[in-house]
Protein backbone atom coordinates (compact mmCIF):
# COMPACT_ATOMS: atom_id res chain seq x y z
CA UNK A 1 0.00 0.00 0.00
CA UNK A 2 1.08 3.60 -0.55
CA UNK A 3 2.06 4.48 2.73
CA UNK A 4 5.32 6.23 4.00
CA UNK A 5 8.51 5.01 5.22
CA UNK A 6 8.53 5.88 8.55
CA UNK A 7 5.07 4.64 8.89
CA UNK A 8 5.60 1.40 6.86
CA UNK A 9 8.64 0.84 9.68
CA UNK A 10 6.37 1.03 12.24
CA UNK A 11 4.12 -1.73 10.87
CA UNK A 12 7.04 -3.82 10.23
CA UNK A 13 8.26 -3.58 14.10
CA UNK A 14 5.38 -5.07 15.36
CA UNK A 15 5.47 -7.71 12.76
CA UNK A 16 2.52 -6.91 10.94
CA UNK A 17 2.95 -8.67 6.69
CA UNK A 18 -0.79 -9.47 6.00
CA UNK A 19 -4.23 -7.09 6.00
CA UNK A 20 -7.05 -8.57 7.95
CA UNK A 21 -9.98 -8.66 6.36
CA UNK A 22 -11.54 -5.25 7.38
CA UNK A 23 -8.08 -3.85 6.97
CA UNK A 24 -8.01 -4.91 3.43
CA UNK A 25 -11.49 -3.42 2.52
CA UNK A 26 -11.06 -0.57 4.73
CA UNK A 27 -7.64 0.80 3.41
CA UNK A 28 -7.82 1.12 -0.11
CA UNK A 29 -10.78 3.24 0.66
CA UNK A 30 -9.62 5.77 3.86
CA UNK A 31 -6.14 6.29 2.07
CA UNK A 32 -8.24 7.58 -1.18
CA UNK A 33 -9.57 10.07 0.88
CA UNK A 34 -12.96 8.44 1.46
CA UNK A 35 -15.17 8.43 4.92
CA UNK A 36 -15.66 4.95 6.31
CA UNK A 37 -18.12 3.09 9.03
CA UNK A 38 -16.85 -0.10 9.12
CA UNK A 39 -18.04 -3.51 11.13
CA UNK A 40 -15.87 -6.32 12.01
CA UNK A 41 -16.23 -8.76 15.10
CA UNK A 42 -13.89 -8.47 17.58
CA UNK A 43 -9.96 -8.79 17.64
CA UNK A 44 -9.53 -8.57 13.54
CA UNK A 45 -7.72 -5.24 13.28
CA UNK A 46 -9.89 -2.72 13.66
CA UNK A 47 -7.93 -0.17 15.37
CA UNK A 48 -4.61 -1.09 13.03
CA UNK A 49 -6.71 -0.26 9.94
CA UNK A 50 -7.67 3.40 11.67
CA UNK A 51 -4.75 4.84 13.13
CA UNK A 52 -2.92 3.54 10.10
CA UNK A 53 -5.19 5.67 8.03
CA UNK A 54 -4.76 8.17 10.22
CA UNK A 55 -1.11 9.09 10.12
CA UNK A 56 -0.58 8.84 6.68
CA UNK A 57 -3.72 11.20 5.89
CA UNK A 58 -1.85 13.54 8.51
CA UNK A 59 1.73 12.80 6.90
CA UNK A 60 0.28 13.67 3.29
CA UNK A 61 -1.48 16.65 3.85
CA UNK A 62 -0.79 20.66 6.17
CA UNK A 63 -2.26 21.24 9.06
CA UNK A 64 -5.74 23.56 8.73
CA UNK A 65 -4.86 27.03 9.05
CA UNK A 66 -6.06 27.72 12.39
CA UNK A 67 -5.47 30.44 15.02
CA UNK A 68 -6.37 28.00 18.11
CA UNK A 69 -4.02 25.14 19.12
CA UNK A 70 -5.48 21.76 19.31
CA UNK A 71 -5.14 18.32 17.94
CA UNK A 72 -4.85 17.41 14.46
CA UNK A 73 -6.47 14.02 14.71
CA UNK A 74 -9.32 13.27 17.38
CA UNK A 75 -10.09 9.52 18.35
CA UNK A 76 -13.15 9.33 20.89
CA UNK A 77 -13.48 5.81 22.76
CA UNK A 78 -16.30 4.55 24.87
CA UNK A 79 -14.32 3.65 28.22
CA UNK A 80 -11.08 4.23 30.00
CA UNK A 81 -9.32 0.61 29.00
CA UNK A 82 -10.00 1.19 25.61
CA UNK A 83 -8.42 4.25 25.11
CA UNK A 84 -5.27 3.28 26.68
CA UNK A 85 -5.28 0.37 24.66
CA UNK A 86 -5.66 2.73 21.77
CA UNK A 87 -3.01 5.07 22.91
CA UNK A 88 -0.40 2.20 23.05
CA UNK A 89 -1.33 1.22 19.79
CA UNK A 90 -0.85 4.23 17.97
CA UNK A 91 2.27 5.16 20.11
CA UNK A 92 3.84 1.86 18.44
CA UNK A 93 2.53 2.30 15.16
CA UNK A 94 3.64 5.80 14.83
CA UNK A 95 6.90 5.39 16.82
CA UNK A 96 8.78 6.94 13.89
CA UNK A 97 6.50 9.40 13.23
CA UNK A 98 6.74 12.86 14.41
CA UNK A 99 3.55 12.97 16.28
CA UNK A 100 2.97 14.14 19.62
CA UNK A 101 0.15 11.76 21.55
CA UNK A 102 -2.26 12.87 24.16
CA UNK A 103 -4.17 10.93 26.58
CA UNK A 104 -7.06 12.16 28.47
CA UNK A 105 -9.95 10.30 30.76
CA UNK A 106 -11.33 10.70 33.92
CA UNK A 107 -10.37 9.22 37.42
CA UNK A 108 -6.41 9.67 37.15
CA UNK A 109 -4.17 12.92 37.00
CA UNK A 110 -6.21 15.70 36.19
CA UNK A 111 -3.55 18.27 35.97
CA UNK A 112 -1.13 15.85 34.76
CA UNK A 113 -3.44 15.03 31.40
CA UNK A 114 -4.37 19.34 31.53
CA UNK A 115 -0.27 19.89 31.23
CA UNK A 116 0.39 17.88 28.47
CA UNK A 117 -2.30 19.12 26.45
CA UNK A 118 -1.58 22.74 27.18
CA UNK A 119 2.22 21.76 25.85
CA UNK A 120 0.71 20.89 21.83
CA UNK A 121 -0.40 17.55 20.71
CA UNK A 122 -1.02 16.24 17.29
CA UNK A 123 -3.38 13.16 17.99
CA UNK A 124 -5.63 13.12 20.74
CA UNK A 125 -6.93 9.98 22.03
CA UNK A 126 -10.11 10.07 25.44
CA UNK A 127 -12.73 9.24 26.50
CA UNK A 128 -15.94 11.90 26.00
CA UNK A 129 -16.04 13.47 29.31
CA UNK A 130 -12.28 14.48 29.61
CA UNK A 131 -12.35 15.62 26.01
CA UNK A 132 -15.29 17.71 26.86
CA UNK A 133 -14.18 18.72 30.00
CA UNK A 134 -10.83 20.49 28.99
CA UNK A 135 -12.10 21.78 25.62
CA UNK A 136 -14.42 24.22 27.55
CA UNK A 137 -11.54 24.78 29.70
CA UNK A 138 -10.42 26.12 25.85
CA UNK A 139 -7.11 23.68 27.35
CA UNK A 140 -7.36 23.48 23.41
CA UNK A 141 -9.55 23.83 20.11
CA UNK A 142 -11.26 21.69 18.04
CA UNK A 143 -11.42 23.84 14.56
CA UNK A 144 -7.95 21.80 13.54
CA UNK A 145 -9.11 18.57 13.90
CA UNK A 146 -8.37 17.37 10.00
CA UNK A 147 -9.19 13.42 11.26
CA UNK A 148 -11.98 12.29 13.56
CA UNK A 149 -12.73 8.19 14.83
CA UNK A 150 -15.22 6.99 17.00
CA UNK A 151 -14.24 3.91 18.15
CA UNK A 152 -16.85 1.16 19.62
CA UNK A 153 -19.50 3.85 18.09
CA UNK A 154 -22.91 1.24 19.32
CA UNK A 155 -21.24 1.35 22.98
CA UNK A 156 -21.27 4.54 22.75
CA UNK A 157 -24.91 4.31 22.88
CA UNK A 158 -24.79 2.12 25.61
CA UNK A 159 -23.04 3.85 27.83
CA UNK A 160 -25.21 7.04 27.11
CA UNK A 161 -22.44 8.95 25.30
CA UNK A 162 -24.28 9.91 22.29
CA UNK A 163 -25.27 13.26 23.55
CA UNK A 164 -21.68 14.21 24.21
CA UNK A 165 -20.39 12.73 20.84
CA UNK A 166 -23.15 15.23 19.21
CA UNK A 167 -21.32 18.12 20.99
CA UNK A 168 -17.85 17.14 19.85
CA UNK A 169 -18.85 16.52 16.10
CA UNK A 170 -20.44 19.84 16.34
CA UNK A 171 -17.47 21.72 17.57
CA UNK A 172 -14.88 20.10 14.94
CA UNK A 173 -14.66 21.58 11.01
CA UNK A 174 -17.25 21.42 8.78
CA UNK A 175 -17.65 17.58 7.74
CA UNK A 176 -15.53 18.11 4.30
CA UNK A 177 -12.71 19.30 5.88
CA UNK A 178 -12.27 16.38 7.53
CA UNK A 179 -11.90 12.73 7.24
CA UNK A 180 -14.23 10.63 9.80
CA UNK A 181 -14.28 7.06 10.50
CA UNK A 182 -16.56 5.19 12.67
CA UNK A 183 -16.15 1.53 13.31
CA UNK A 184 -17.70 -0.83 15.32
CA UNK A 185 -18.56 -4.50 16.52
CA UNK A 186 -22.33 -3.53 15.50
CA UNK A 187 -23.59 -0.91 12.88
CA UNK A 188 -26.80 -0.32 14.22
CA UNK A 189 -29.77 1.56 13.01
CA UNK A 190 -28.96 4.45 15.30
CA UNK A 191 -25.07 4.47 14.70
CA UNK A 192 -25.56 4.51 10.97
CA UNK A 193 -28.16 6.99 11.28
CA UNK A 194 -25.13 8.94 13.14
CA UNK A 195 -22.54 8.30 9.99
CA UNK A 196 -25.05 9.54 8.09
CA UNK A 197 -25.54 12.98 9.68
CA UNK A 198 -21.97 13.64 10.73
CA UNK A 199 -19.70 11.79 7.93
CA UNK A 200 -19.07 12.89 4.01
CA UNK A 201 -21.43 9.72 2.84
CA UNK A 202 -19.57 7.05 4.50
CA UNK A 203 -19.04 3.67 2.78
CA UNK A 204 -20.16 0.67 4.56
CA UNK A 205 -17.78 -2.28 4.94
CA UNK A 206 -18.93 -4.81 6.74
CA UNK A 207 -16.80 -8.11 7.36
CA UNK A 208 -18.91 -11.45 7.20
CA UNK A 209 -21.69 -10.10 9.36
CA UNK A 210 -23.38 -13.61 9.60
CA UNK A 211 -20.28 -15.02 10.84
CA UNK A 212 -21.07 -13.88 14.60
CA UNK A 213 -18.85 -15.76 16.29
CA UNK A 214 -14.71 -16.81 15.86
CA UNK A 215 -14.49 -19.89 14.76
CA UNK A 216 -11.35 -21.01 16.77
CA UNK A 217 -13.76 -20.60 20.13
CA UNK A 218 -14.74 -23.33 21.40
CA UNK A 219 -18.36 -23.39 22.83
CA UNK A 220 -20.11 -24.86 25.17
CA UNK A 221 -23.17 -24.50 28.49
CA UNK A 222 -23.77 -26.24 31.31
CA UNK A 223 -26.85 -26.09 33.17
CA UNK A 224 -26.34 -25.75 36.80
CA UNK A 225 -28.92 -24.58 39.65
CA UNK A 226 -27.95 -21.89 41.56
CA UNK A 227 -26.36 -23.64 44.44
CA UNK A 228 -23.99 -25.62 41.99
CA UNK A 229 -22.66 -22.27 40.32
CA UNK A 230 -19.75 -21.56 42.60
CA UNK A 231 -18.74 -25.25 43.21
CA UNK A 232 -19.16 -26.30 39.18
CA UNK A 233 -16.57 -22.76 38.73
CA UNK A 234 -13.85 -23.97 41.25
CA UNK A 235 -14.38 -27.35 40.01
CA UNK A 236 -13.68 -26.14 35.81
CA UNK A 237 -10.74 -23.53 37.28
CA UNK A 238 -9.27 -26.54 38.79
CA UNK A 239 -9.84 -28.48 35.75
CA UNK A 240 -7.66 -25.87 33.54
CA UNK A 241 -4.86 -23.43 32.90
CA UNK A 242 -5.91 -20.66 34.89
CA UNK A 243 -2.73 -18.36 33.78
CA UNK A 244 -5.44 -15.83 32.02
CA UNK A 245 -8.58 -16.36 31.98
CA UNK A 246 -11.84 -14.04 31.92
CA UNK A 247 -15.49 -14.68 34.19
CA UNK A 248 -18.09 -12.43 32.69
CA UNK A 249 -21.10 -11.50 35.86
CA UNK A 250 -24.17 -9.11 35.22
CA UNK A 251 -24.13 -7.01 38.00
CA UNK A 252 -21.21 -4.74 40.00
CA UNK A 253 -22.04 -6.13 43.06
CA UNK A 254 -21.54 -10.16 41.78
CA UNK A 255 -18.14 -9.53 40.47
CA UNK A 256 -17.21 -8.48 44.38
CA UNK A 257 -19.30 -11.31 45.41
CA UNK A 258 -17.42 -13.88 43.71
CA UNK A 259 -13.82 -12.77 44.13
CA UNK A 260 -14.25 -12.79 47.28
CA UNK A 261 -15.58 -16.62 47.21
CA UNK A 262 -12.69 -17.58 44.36
CA UNK A 263 -10.08 -15.90 47.18
CA UNK A 264 -11.51 -18.05 50.25
CA UNK A 265 -11.03 -21.48 47.75
CA UNK A 266 -7.02 -20.35 46.65
CA UNK A 267 -7.64 -18.99 43.38
CA UNK A 268 -6.02 -15.67 42.93
CA UNK A 269 -9.21 -13.44 41.40
CA UNK A 270 -9.74 -9.94 40.76
CA UNK A 271 -12.83 -7.68 39.48
CA UNK A 272 -12.75 -4.57 37.90
CA UNK A 273 -15.63 -2.66 37.06
CA UNK A 274 -16.78 1.32 37.15
CA UNK A 275 -16.46 1.83 40.89
CA UNK A 276 -12.60 0.50 40.83
CA UNK A 277 -10.21 3.59 41.19
CA UNK A 278 -8.84 4.14 37.74
CA UNK A 279 -5.03 3.37 39.42
CA UNK A 280 -6.59 0.07 40.74
CA UNK A 281 -7.83 -0.84 37.22
CA UNK A 282 -4.79 0.30 34.99
CA UNK A 283 -2.16 -2.15 37.28
CA UNK A 284 -5.20 -5.17 37.16
CA UNK A 285 -5.10 -5.07 33.48
CA UNK A 286 -1.66 -4.56 33.92
CA UNK A 287 -1.07 -7.72 35.92
CA UNK A 288 -3.39 -9.57 33.91
CA UNK A 289 -1.09 -9.22 30.83
CA UNK A 290 1.47 -9.97 32.04
CA UNK A 291 0.30 -13.48 33.53
CA UNK A 292 0.63 -12.21 37.06
CA UNK A 293 -3.01 -11.77 37.56
CA UNK A 294 -4.85 -15.71 36.35
CA UNK A 295 -8.15 -14.41 36.63
CA UNK A 296 -10.25 -11.37 35.83
CA UNK A 297 -14.17 -10.52 36.87
CA UNK A 298 -15.70 -8.01 34.96
CA UNK A 299 -18.99 -6.83 33.59
CA UNK A 300 -19.71 -6.25 29.99
CA UNK A 301 -17.69 -3.28 30.40
CA UNK A 302 -14.57 -5.37 30.54
CA UNK A 303 -15.91 -6.92 27.10
CA UNK A 304 -15.48 -4.43 24.53
CA UNK A 305 -12.77 -3.10 22.83
CA UNK A 306 -9.99 -4.47 24.79
CA UNK A 307 -6.76 -6.74 23.40
CA UNK A 308 -5.59 -8.47 25.65
CA UNK A 309 -3.50 -11.47 24.22
CA UNK A 310 -3.62 -15.12 24.92
CA UNK A 311 -6.72 -15.47 27.02
CA UNK A 312 -7.19 -18.89 27.10
CA UNK A 313 -10.82 -19.17 28.57
CA UNK A 314 -13.69 -17.32 29.03
CA UNK A 315 -16.69 -18.22 31.43
CA UNK A 316 -20.05 -16.56 31.36
CA UNK A 317 -20.71 -16.86 34.85
CA UNK A 318 -23.85 -15.15 34.37
CA UNK A 319 -25.29 -15.40 30.61
CA UNK A 320 -26.00 -12.15 29.35
CA UNK A 321 -28.78 -10.54 29.07
CA UNK A 322 -28.10 -9.10 25.65
CA UNK A 323 -27.06 -11.39 22.78
CA UNK A 324 -24.42 -9.17 21.42
CA UNK A 325 -22.49 -9.05 24.56
CA UNK A 326 -22.42 -13.05 24.37
CA UNK A 327 -20.51 -12.45 21.25
CA UNK A 328 -18.18 -9.56 22.87
CA UNK A 329 -17.58 -11.66 25.55
CA UNK A 330 -16.73 -14.68 24.22
CA UNK A 331 -14.25 -12.14 21.22
CA UNK A 332 -11.94 -11.92 24.14
CA UNK A 333 -10.50 -15.50 23.31
CA UNK A 334 -8.94 -16.81 20.22
CA UNK A 335 -7.80 -14.04 19.09
CA UNK A 336 -5.32 -13.30 15.85
CA UNK A 337 -5.53 -17.03 15.17
CA UNK A 338 -5.49 -18.59 18.27
CA UNK A 339 -7.79 -21.03 19.36
CA UNK A 340 -9.88 -20.14 22.79
CA UNK A 341 -12.18 -21.77 25.36
CA UNK A 342 -15.55 -19.79 25.56
CA UNK A 343 -18.05 -21.93 28.77
CA UNK A 344 -21.34 -20.69 29.98
CA UNK A 345 -23.90 -21.43 32.60
CA UNK A 346 -27.23 -21.65 32.30
CA UNK A 347 -28.48 -21.58 35.37
CA UNK A 348 -32.05 -20.71 37.11
CA UNK A 349 -31.70 -16.91 37.07
CA UNK A 350 -30.46 -16.16 33.18
CA UNK A 351 -31.00 -19.16 31.41
CA UNK A 352 -34.05 -17.30 29.54
CA UNK A 353 -31.57 -15.34 27.89
CA UNK A 354 -30.18 -18.63 25.86
CA UNK A 355 -33.10 -18.82 23.03
CA UNK A 356 -32.13 -15.53 21.86
CA UNK A 357 -28.18 -15.80 21.74
CA UNK A 358 -28.34 -19.22 20.23
CA UNK A 359 -30.95 -17.34 17.28
CA UNK A 360 -28.66 -14.44 16.92
CA UNK A 361 -25.34 -17.00 16.92
CA UNK A 362 -27.82 -18.61 14.15
CA UNK A 363 -26.54 -22.55 16.21
CA UNK A 364 -27.19 -24.11 19.34
CA UNK A 365 -24.28 -24.33 21.98
CA UNK A 366 -23.09 -27.78 22.64
CA UNK A 367 -24.53 -28.90 26.01
CA UNK A 368 -22.10 -30.93 28.71
CA UNK A 369 -23.27 -32.63 31.62
CA UNK A 370 -22.13 -32.13 35.11
CA UNK A 371 -20.03 -34.87 36.68
CA UNK A 372 -21.96 -34.20 40.13
CA UNK A 373 -20.22 -36.78 41.56
CA UNK A 374 -17.15 -34.72 41.57
CA UNK A 375 -19.58 -31.62 42.22
CA UNK A 376 -20.21 -33.40 45.37
CA UNK A 377 -16.93 -33.66 46.16
CA UNK A 378 -16.20 -29.52 45.12
CA UNK A 379 -19.10 -28.67 47.10
CA UNK A 380 -18.16 -30.33 50.37
CA UNK A 381 -15.17 -29.37 50.36
CA UNK A 382 -16.52 -25.53 50.41
CA UNK A 383 -17.33 -26.09 53.91
CA UNK A 384 -13.31 -26.01 54.71
CA UNK A 385 -12.85 -22.70 52.80
CA UNK A 386 -14.02 -20.66 55.96
CA UNK A 387 -16.79 -19.94 57.92
CA UNK A 388 -17.52 -16.34 56.35
CA UNK A 389 -17.54 -18.13 53.03
CA UNK A 390 -19.83 -20.58 54.11
CA UNK A 391 -22.20 -18.71 55.78
CA UNK A 392 -22.31 -17.13 52.22
CA UNK A 393 -22.52 -20.01 50.48
CA UNK A 394 -25.45 -21.16 52.69
CA UNK A 395 -27.27 -18.16 52.02
CA UNK A 396 -26.90 -18.51 48.60
CA UNK A 397 -27.83 -22.21 48.74
CA UNK A 398 -31.41 -21.04 50.24
CA UNK A 399 -32.08 -18.59 48.04
CA UNK A 400 -31.89 -20.30 45.47
CA UNK A 401 -33.51 -23.66 46.58
CA UNK A 402 -36.69 -22.16 46.40
CA UNK A 403 -36.81 -21.60 42.67
CA UNK A 404 -38.37 -23.73 40.02
CA UNK A 405 -36.11 -25.03 37.09
CA UNK A 406 -36.06 -22.95 33.68
CA UNK A 407 -37.63 -25.08 30.84
CA UNK A 408 -34.25 -24.49 28.83
CA UNK A 409 -32.38 -25.69 31.96
CA UNK A 410 -33.92 -29.13 31.54
CA UNK A 411 -32.75 -29.25 28.23
CA UNK A 412 -29.18 -30.02 30.21
CA UNK A 413 -30.35 -32.69 32.59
Amino acid sequence: MPLSEPLRQGISDLGFSRCTPIQSQALPLALAGKDVAGQAQTGTGKTAAYLIALFEHLDRNAPLDVREPGPRALIVAPTRELAVQIHKDAAALGKHLPYRLGLVFGGIDYDKQRRQLAAGIDLLIGTPGRIIDYFKQRIFGLRGVQVIVLDEADRMFDLGFIRDIRYILRHLPERDRRLNFLFSATLSHRVLELAYEHMNDPTLVRIEPEKMTVDLVRQCIYFPSNEEKIPLLLMLLRDRDVRRTMIFVNTKRATERLRARLGHNGIHAEAISGDVPQNKRLRMMSDFKSGNLPVLIGTDVASRGLHIPDVSHVFNYDLPQDAEDYVHRIGRTARAGATGDAISFGCEDYAISLPDIEAYLGHKIPVVDIDRERLAAVAASLNTAGPDSTRRHARHSRRGSGRKPSSTRARGA
